[in-house]
């Protein structure tokens, strides 16, 4: 059974998108623990947008913040402090998809990072790197925190148009798996999704 943790190398690499293929290439439950902002959609919301199949639940958001910012400073924007004892995993038979907030550093409180989180729920990890000046280093930083924690990493997911010199020495360097890639889209639709959901199922022996 899949239980897998979705971050990003940074803000707006393409996480969400990855999760709902995941979610559809696995027909796995999603849940994201928290959102921080409401408004024009939740990341929830998009993937179950762009998931088709039957089986999917998706689980409601532990935490709804209205702020678009860190979650650490969304809380406190509405009196609140997040405390690892507020999460606990859905209780699912199914595959399970979690999906965090910006990238593995990011805080949910003081002392409390994205990454300490996927450790309290011991998840595999999917990480999305996009390819921009300095994405080599910040894929090079994720992947090492994951490592330094005992986390898993099952695969990782380049997103955008292919940079095939960046792509090698990631590749080379970390010995990461390497699941399949995900190109700039002109449009994304449940159809987009579907067609890179059957290479990812392909990737997992499904």
């Amino acid at each position: 059974m899949e239980r897998l943790f979705i971050t990003g190398i940074g803000t707006d690499v393409g996480k969400t998108l990855v999760s709902a293929i995941l979610t559809e290439a696995l027909q796995a439950d999603y849940w994201k623990p928290v959102q921080a902002g409401l408004t024009p959609t939740t990341d929830a919301a998009t993937v179950r947008g762009l998931v088709q199949n039957p089986v999917s639940h998706f689980w409601p958001e532990r935490y709804r913040l209205q702020l678009p910012a860190s979650p650490h400073a969304a809380a406190a924007a509405e009196g609140l402090i997040l405390r690892p004892n507020d999460f606990q995993l859905p209780h699912t038979n199914n595959h399970l998809l979690v999906e965090g907030a910006g990238g593995l550093l990011v805080p949910l409180a003081p002392g409390f990072l994205i990454a300490d989180l996927a450790q309290q729920f011991a998840l595999d990890v999917v990480v999305v790197s996009r390819n921009y000046l300095g994405s080599i280093n910040h894929t090079l930083l994720t992947l090492e925190a994951l490592r330094a924690r005992g986390l898993r990493v099952r695969g990782l997911v380049f997103n955008g148009e292919p940079t095939p010199a960046t792509e090698e020495f990631i590749t080379a360097h970390t010995g990461v798996p390497i699941m399949p890639r995900v190109l700039l889209e002109p449009e994304v639709t449940p159809a987009v999704v579907s067609r890179y959901a059957a290479g990812f199922r392909a990737w997992f022996g499904l």
